[in-house]
């Protein structure tokens, strides 16, 4: 596992790493969590969700760190008052919407405060909407709706197509934009400095935390930059081999207490 090393900061991923597969927030990885802070570890949640997505976890966690929604996009308060955001052009956000469009995957557009889609019965739609606790907005066209936009989103249950416009966004884009899958059915395409990474940078300046005292936990593709950020990272045991490669560590499965066997018996145990 390694030596004893201090750690200040866990900055964790939310969905397919601190819920379950059924987006439910365990008690045990509330008690994890509560174990972190009496260490005097803090702990702050990242994730590609929009920020009023993760308003459910703010009691049960206690979290006072600030939420980084859309991947580092936008940095918010408890009471969603914007920190730092960082957006696409409205150029980059049409030629993301015609790419993703070619590849027949749905679109995504989220401004703002706003989720805006095409189709309310278009694919995991309505699970996302029960998910982060809010509808979207069905809009017939994006065009009016390009200012300020913080991520588009490829979505589509053909996993080939959505790996293919991944590869595709970024060799088209290189570094205008961060484009990576947050999951397989979803390609998140944000601002280049809206990623995992910069979020731990983010906290490592307002916190005074150096990076070496940073764990971060996840399980997807857009969770390795942040693995790359940190002193030690843990992969999900439902993180692909890829990712699990890019990792200090794996923990269990998210629908087998894999957040708080992390924090239980990595975290705590490497903790100084």
């Amino acid at each position: 596992m390694g030596e004893k090393r201090k750690i200040s900061l866990v900055v964790s991923d939310v969905d397919g790493t601190l819920l379950t597969q059924e987006k439910v927030l365990t008690p045990r990885a509330c008690a994890a969590v509560q174990a972190l802070y009496k260490a005097g570890i803090k702990f702050a949640v990242t994730s590609g969700r929009p920020p009023r997505g993760m308003a459910m976890l703010q009691d049960p966690l206690e979290l006072v760190t600030p939420m980084a929604g859309f991947n580092g996009g936008q940095f918010v308060t408890h009471d969603f008052t914007i920190l730092d955001q960082k957006t696409l052009s409205a150029d980059v956000s049409r030629q993301a919407i015609e790419l993703i469009r070619r590849y027949d995957l749905d679109v995504w557009v989220f401004n703002g405060k706003d989720w805006l889609v095409g189709d309310m019965d278009g694919p995991h739609v309505r699970h996302e909407a029960w998910a982060v606790k809010f509808d979207p907005k069905v809009v017939s066209d994006f065009d009016d709706h390009l200012d300020q936009v913080a991520k588009i989103v490829g979505v589509s249950d053909d996993f080939d197509r959505v790996r293919q416009c991944e590869r595709e966004a970024q060799a088209l884009f290189g570094a205008q934009v961060s484009a990576t899958r947050s999951q397989n059915y979803y390609l998140d395409i944000t601002n280049i400095a809206a990623n995992k990474g910069a979020v731990v940078d983010y906290h490592v300046a307002h916190l005074g935390v150096p990076h070496e005292e940073v764990v971060t936990i996840g399980d997807g593709g857009n969770d390795v930059l942040m693995f790359a950020r940190s002193g030690y990272s843990i992969a999900m045991g439902n993180a692909s081999d890829e990712v699990k490669a890019k990792a200090c560590a794996v923990t269990e499965s998210y629908n087998d207490e894999g957040f708080a066997k992390a924090m239980e018996n990595i975290v705590l145990n490497l903790a100084t």
